[in-house]
């Protein structure tokens, strides 16, 4: 059996113990990365392919016959041509529920960056702002105390709830959107109601066509001038001409945002362009802790023992 990865250099693999993987099949080969061009010829003779974004499409998949399973290394699968792959009796495993950890840690340190500002009192010290003060502490910027705000959670799976936790320990109020699926469940409220009411808004929903370009201006305009938006689940979720005019307006405080529409996003990108004022942006990294990537590569590794292990 033969097994090829071809995008290891989205998980470091030199980083995690991959002994379990190396010795879950026969032969492997690892490419850091892969091309649409180089694809076909790396897969033609695999039994498996692991694939965190590179796409494989119908005639990818049509032109690789002895495929017999093929491994997403992240949740989502929208890289892959999933009835192809069942047309032809190719089982395609994700791994779920891996990232909650990182991830809720990661949106708590974007919620306290915004809320304290930290990020821009830290460039005035290196800039010599502080050592040319008057006094002794600078209150160039407003901090908000987070103990009795509202955060307001979109999508409330592993990941939604775990950041809800992390809220409530701060002290903080919590309302849960209602589902997109229209099942009523209790403790939660209507999305417009959320928008209304939270100083903060995180989004943790997946991307469908109902959430496509969730946040857009209608939704903006309904939060609170003094509101933050947290965005660590899709990019597509947000209209990002429209938050970028939000920020810039003062429509609302801030923003910070750890996925964009276009990864990596081109520098024309409405959101790189201009200097926005209180806008963070981290390059998808929300999910990269150690543990968090040998979890995933560990769900693999039990996929493909699963699958193909009698």
């Amino acid at each position: 059996m033969r097994g090829v990865f071809l995008d290891t250099l989205t998980m470091k693999l030199e980083e995690l113990d991959t002994s379990a993987l190396e010795s879950s099949l026969d032969q492997w080969e690892f490419f850091a990365t892969t091309s649409p061009a180089q694809t076909a010829e790396r897969i033609a003779n695999a039994d498996v392919v692991i694939t965190n974004k590179v796409v494989l499409d119908r005639d990818l998949i049509e032109s690789a016959p002895g495929l017999k399973l093929i491994c997403v290394c992240a949740t989502g699968t929208n890289n892959i041509d999933l009835d192809a792959a069942a047309a032809k009796n190719i089982p395609v495993k994700n791994v779920a529920g891996y990232t909650g950890t990182s991830l809720a840690q990661h949106t708590l340190a974007l919620i306290l960056a915004l809320a304290t500002r930290w990020h821009q009192y830290h460039e005035d010290v290196r800039d010599g702002r502080w050592s040319q003060s008057p006094v002794f502490c600078r209150l160039d910027y407003p901090v908000m105390e987070l103990d009795g705000k509202t955060l307001g959670i979109i999508g409330y799976g592993d990941l939604g709830s775990k950041v809800a936790r992390l809220g409530e320990a701060l002290g903080m109020r919590i309302l849960i959107a209602d589902s997109f699926t229209g099942e009523s469940k209790p403790g939660r409220v209507p999305l417009e109601q959320l928008q209304r009411e939270s100083d903060v808004v995180s989004l943790h929903c997946p991307l469908t066509e109902q959430t496509d370009q969730l946040v857009n201006p209608a939704f903006l305009s309904s939060m609170k001038k003094s509101a933050f938006l947290i965005n660590t689940a899709r990019g597509g979720l947000v209209d990002e001409k429209a938050l970028a005019h939000s920020l810039k307006s003062g429509e609302i405080a801030g923003a910070a945002l750890d996925v964009l529409s276009v990864e990596p996003p081109p520098q024309n990108h409405p959101l790189l362009v201009d200097n926005i004022p209180n806008l963070l942006i981290t390059p998808h990294n929300a999910w990269i802790s150690r543990e968090s990537r040998q979890r995933l590569l560990d769900g693999v590794v039990a996929n493909i023992t699963a699958t193909l292990k009698p």
